[in-house]
């Protein structure tokens, strides 16, 4: 439609307001108070709720597959860790000398 069809062109929403501007999204013509600048395109509002939703969806299902292999690493990691540290020190504790601990080493 030419510049001409949007002067004839009503809002969407409210149909005895002239329409300034077209939704990219939708392509439906909007009045300035039903159609809103972001990230530097024209957008109606329920075409940004909309893309809003999605995008934390994404974000959410993205967060969740992420978080749990590292998580699982981890703790798999820790539990390692703190095995080996308690092991060596039991084997470190086991190699003392029996004199040691009768008191007759230091004799």
């Amino acid at each position: 439609m030419n510049s001409s069809g949007l002067a004839r062109a009503h809002c969407f929403v409210h149909e005895e307001r002239v329409a300034t501007a077209r939704c990219l999204s939708c392509r439906e013509f909007y009045c300035g108070e039903c159609i809103t600048e972001h990230s530097g395109k024209l957008i109606c509002a329920s075409c940004l709720a909309s893309a809003s939703a999605s995008a934390a969806r994404t974000r959410e299902e993205k967060g969740r597959s992420s978080f749990l292999p590292g998580a699982m690493v981890q703790l798999f990691l820790a539990v390692i860790i703190c095995w080996a540290t308690y092991y060596f020190f039991a084997r470190f504790l086991g190699d003392i000398p029996d004199q040691f601990h009768d008191g007759t080493i230091w004799e």
